[in-house]
């Protein structure tokens, strides 16, 4: 144990502790202590497609400080900082953190990027070496924990593309290119109105908004940023974000008109990113051009006001350069071939930011998308103060388009089925019905009257136009186990709401595994699974066949759609 002498405890009041018979009592402070320090890994393989997963863990054992004076308690003085080097001795380039937690998680993007400032190449194992620096001071000398070695490949960082996040820093699927790697990222996006986003580079820098009123396209990357977001017009947008100007800019692109051997205006097809256009073809080879008037909005303009008011025109054009398709301020002759006459559907396809197509297609219908999630904002604005898409529905009947998810309902003013993750404009409502079933309208004029706060199994069919909420009670029951089908095993709801938890037992596997009925006696609502992982009507869970017979504990949380069993 180490002893701190000569630690006056100035900034505290000494007439406020009885403990000091007189003035000049010397106060120690003692009790800081190595740490021990431990990973969860010894090596670790990064790569490119699980960066967004935690990749190491460190946590270690701290120190407790007492002071001399029994009547005194140990200032909260104590400063942990991680420290990491590629030398074991720490005598070259360190990386610091001041950690508030016993413990430290990376997720493969941020171990890259530490490994990849540390000097490591992409490809091979290179040895990083972790531990803790201690001190009760700017002035003291630190005390070190034990060094951690863990062997980390990392893979190459590819600044060529921008990932966007949702709001909630999520990925989207949808990227913009830096052909230079230079910080400028170009691309197609189809947004919503006031979409919210941000943009992840390859090393893991996110950038946001400023966190400045009014200055909707300046970008930060600082802890504390905003999500960038949309103008108020849904649509097509050519966007610029750079990180270098630390601002971008959107050219909203409302039409595209082609001329030439055909006529008309195209088709935005917004989740898919593309343009499409119907035609019959005469002829085998046709030539055309495409434009459009766009609206830029960037620094100087603002987002306005859900308008294309303040945003500055900019016409836009298609050109072939090349084999490649380009973005120009006026247009040029595009050649489109077909192998004969007949009726075809051409498609400008903006969603790959490396290479835009345009080809014709034979035939008229584009395959229907099927989003995996719908949406409830509203359902419990109650609760949590606000109207958010924090509450999603999952797909499982594709045909029916019937989806269903268990929602704790708590809505001031109802609430809509919205098809896309922060679209507020395509949305269902009530064409009537009341708080526990109805049937649905397209963009109708009222929200969906909500029941009484509670927990509610929703299930809507958007093929059929209907919705309907089932009440969960304070039981749901597991049936199947050691292939009895009764009503006899209870999971009991917790503090928490959407969770149940009770004990199962069993001698052997069931040969059709066991699932979980919501009601008592009711065969229609159940959830089956695997993995951890619950799915409304799906398959019956068979983890009773890799597990001892025994009893266990079942806990289940219907929200999240998860599920455990442990002995």
């Amino acid at each position: 144990m180490k002893t701190i002498k000569h630690f006056l405890i100035a900034i505290l009041s000494i007439a406020a502790f009885t403990g000091c018979e007189k003035d000049g009592d010397l106060i120690t402070l003692s009790g800081l202590e190595q740490s021990e320090l431990m990973a969860t890994e010894s090596t670790v393989v990064l790569t490119q497609e699980t960066s967004a997963e935690h990749a190491l863990s460190l946590a270690w054992t701290t120190s407790t400080l007492t002071v001399s004076n029994p009547n005194m308690s140990a200032p909260n003085v104590l400063s942990t900082t991680l420290q990491v080097s590629a030398t074991e001795d720490f005598s070259g380039t360190i990386q610091e953190s001041v950690e508030d937690n016993l413990s430290h998680t990376y997720t493969g993007a941020q171990l890259n990027t530490v490994a990849k400032n540390l000097g490591a190449t992409p490809g091979e194992a290179t040895a990083v070496y972790f531990r803790l620096a201690a001190s009760v001071g700017d002035n003291m000398e630190p005390v070190y924990s034990n060094v951690v070695t863990v062997n980390i490949t990392t893979y190459e960082i590819d600044m060529s593309i921008g990932f966007i996040l949702d709001s909630e820093q999520q990925a989207t699927g949808v990227t913009l290119y830096s052909a230079d790697s230079d910080g400028q990222y170009l691309g197609f996006m189809g947004a919503t109105s006031w979409y919210n986003f941000f943009l992840k580079e390859g090393d893991g820098t996110i950038w946001g908004n400023d966190a400045v009123s009014g200055t909707a396209f300046e970008t930060s990357s600082d802890d504390g940023s905003w999500n960038c977001w949309f103008p108020g017009l849904g649509g097509c947008y050519y966007v610029d974000f750079n990180t270098n100007k630390k601002n971008w800019a959107a050219t909203y692109i409302p039409t595209l008109t082609l001329t030439g051997d055909l006529t008309g205006e195209m088709t935005f097809d917004r989740p898919n990113n593309k343009w499409t256009y119907l035609f019959t073809a005469t002829s085998t080879s046709m030539t055309i051009q495409i434009a459009g008037n766009g609206k830029l909005f960037n620094l100087s303009t603002g987002a306005g006001d859900g308008t294309d008011a303040v945003a500055e025109d900019q016409p836009v054009a298609f050109v072939m350069n090349g084999d490649q398709l380009e973005l120009a301020s006026a247009g040029s002759d595009l050649t489109i071939t077909v192998p004969q006459a007949g009726e075809y559907t051409l498609t400008l396809d903006l969603s790959n930011p490396t290479a835009w197509t345009l080809e014709a297609v034979e035939g008229s219908e584009e395959p229907v998308v099927v989003n995996p999630y719908i949406y409830l904002p509203g359902v419990d604005d109650g609760t949590s103060g606000n109207w958010t898409f924090d509450n999603a529905l999952s797909l499982y009947n594709e045909d029916a388009l019937a989806y269903a998810g268990v929602v704790n309902v708590n809505s001031l003013w109802g609430y809509t089925i919205n098809i896309e993750k922060d679209n507020w404009d395509d949305k269902y409502t009530l064409a009537s019905g009341d708080g526990t079933s109805g049937t649905l309208v397209f963009q109708g004029a009222d929200n969906i009257p909500a029941p009484t706060a509670g927990l509610y199994l929703v299930d809507v069919s958007l093929s059929g136009l209907t919705y309907n909420l089932t009440t969960l009670g304070n039981e749901i029951w597991v049936v199947g186990l050691d292939d009895k089908w009764e009503f006899d095993v209870p999971l009991t709801a917790t503090g928490t709401a959407g969770e149940y938890s009770g004990q199962i037992t069993f001698a052997g596997a069931s040969p059709w595994g066991f699932k979980i009925l919501l009601a008592f006696d009711d065969w229609d609502h159940y959830y089956g699974g695997s993995n951890g992982e619950l799915y409304y009507q799906g398959g019956n869970i068979t983890d009773d066949a890799s597990l001892a017979a025994g009893t266990y504990t079942m806990t289940v949380n219907l929200i999240d759609g998860t599920y455990s069993i442990t002995q």
